[in-house]
């Protein structure tokens, strides 16, 4: 059964999802490119399919998936008997980006709660960063039960 996309549709679709991923702090060209990705079907393109689609140059293409590389939203692979690189979307890519953000707070916190002791949690100043370091650690406490209850969940759908 073959399912036919407006492609016109999609393009929406793509350039709204990186306006908001825009304005949420990505760097826009990557932006772009990531929401591209999401919509392909495959959630693989080769440099030059993501140069048609979006109608940017190779160089922009390079930046981007750069970019999003280094913060592990896709990863390079070669396509099998080529010596052509696709850019690939991870698996469970909304969980390993929040499991890295874990990673981060997990940082955040140690070094806050450093900085605390070292300001004196006593002083303004380390009072409100020992209160940083509390919500960093209240964060992180209530991300794990949020990613336990989102793979319950994610099991009831009916999802490929």
């Amino acid at each position: 059964m073959s399912v036919q996309r407006d492609e016109g549709a999609v393009s929406r679709f793509v350039e709204r999802f990186a306006a908001q991923l825009t304005e949420a702090g990505m760097q826009r060209m990557a932006s772009r490119v990531f929401a591209q990705l999401l919509a392909n079907d495959a959630g693989a393109m080769t440099s030059a399919e993501l140069g048609e689609a979006l109608q940017i140059s190779p160089a922009a293409v390079s930046g981007a998936v750069s970019y999003l590389t280094q913060v592990n939203m896709v990863s390079r692979e070669r396509e099998p008997g080529s010596r052509r690189d696709r850019y690939v979307l991870h698996n469970e890519l909304w969980y390993e980006t929040f499991t890295r953000r874990d990673q981060a707070l997990t940082l955040f916190e140690k070094t806050l709660r450093e900085g605390a002791a070292g300001l004196g949690t006593g002083s303004p100043a380390g009072a409100r960063v020992a209160e940083t370091a509390a919500f960093f650690e209240f964060l992180q406490h209530e991300l794990h039960g949020l990613m336990d209850r989102w793979r319950d969940h994610r099991a009831t759908l009916d999802l490929p």
